[in-house]
């Protein structure tokens, strides 16, 4: 099993100040990474955000949980990731997504193609963007880009390139997670283009069961070269864990018990939590854990320093 490790996904702060005091917050907590979402709603740009907590610290990864693959040309892209790395020495996590909330492309006005297509194209975008920083140039004809001889300055920090996250839900993005990433992160389906009903049923227990048996499949002798990474949306310290499930479960539509073991939920006590993440390490393998600022960096952090490299 891979040791354990912790992120943090915040998104805005009230100023610059409060934003770089938060980075060295966490990572003096013991957080390996700070994650940013890469939405158009109400949050700060991910790039120049995550450069400004990479300068605020020291030791502190951070990243995008994910950069939606249609909201950059993957050559812009990749100059820009390549550039955080290098001024980050090499803290830098590269999460890549193909899409999934639908009122971003409503608002801005981008066609919300299936997710077959979006895939696809996050696929031809991921290989550019590997090329540019690996062989430091690319040239690639394909169904959705098509580039000559585009240059791939500066190279990363990291080489061959910066580590590659990339997750989701369904099978056909996490098979192709298997195969060309470095972090697999696990969520449920978004296919709706929303949170509803839709990722409420498929993040159960036995789904994400499924959804390993799929990255293990895909991925073949490379699988145990792979960190798993679940990020767990419902995180509360508590003395009750039964009564914070009681309220949970409807959203599910099952019972308390089986709430309690949904991976996107974590609830109880600093022992029960630590508990619960070692039993579900050794059931899905998942040793990279996210959770949300809101839910309480500091309460949490108590199980960061329990865990952290165990």
């Amino acid at each position: 099993m891979r040791p354990f490790r912790f992120a943090v996904q915040t998104s805005s702060a009230a100023d610059a100040k409060t934003w770089r005091q938060r980075a060295r917050d966490a990572e003096s907590m013991g957080y390996s990474t700070l994650y940013v979402p890469d939405h158009f709603g109400e949050q700060w740009g991910p790039l120049v955000s995550l450069t400004v907590a990479a300068e605020a610290t020291e030791r502190l990864n951070v990243g995008a949980l994910v950069f939606d693959n249609d909201y950059r040309h993957p050559v812009v892209l990749a100059k820009e990731a390549a550039t955080l790395d290098v001024v980050s020495e090499g803290r830098f996590e590269f999460g890549l997504g193909a899409g999934w909330l639908r009122s971003d492309y409503e608002q801005a006005g981008m066609p919300y193609d299936g997710p077959g297509v979006r895939i696809e194209r996050m696929a031809e975008g991921l290989a550019i963007m590997k090329a540019l920083w690996t062989d430091g140039k690319a040239s690639f004809s394909g169904k959705h880009y098509s580039i000559t001889d585009a240059v791939g300055d500066p190279r990363p920090h990291t080489r061959p390139h910066p580590r590659i996250c990339v997750g989701g839900g369904g099978r056909r993005v996490l098979s192709l997670a298997a195969r060309e990433a470095d972090i697999v992160g696990f969520n449920a389906t978004l296919t709706a283009g929303y949170v509803g009903p839709e990722a409420a049923a498929t993040a159960t227990a036995d789904r994400f069961d499924e959804r390993v048996a799929w990255v293990r499949e895909a991925a073949g002798d490379r699988f145990d070269q792979l960190e798993l990474q679940c990020h767990t949306s419902f995180v509360h310290v508590t003395d009750d864990r039964r009564a914070f499930a009681e309220n949970l479960a409807p959203a599910f539509e099952i019972s308390v018990e089986d709430a309690l073991q949904v991976p996107l939920v974590l609830v109880g006590t600093v022992d029960q939590m630590c508990e619960t993440l070692t039993e579900r390490r050794e059931r899905y393998g998942f040793s990279y854990w996210v959770v949300s600022s809101d839910a309480g960096m500091g309460p949490f952090a108590q199980v960061v320093e329990r865990l952290s490299g165990t």
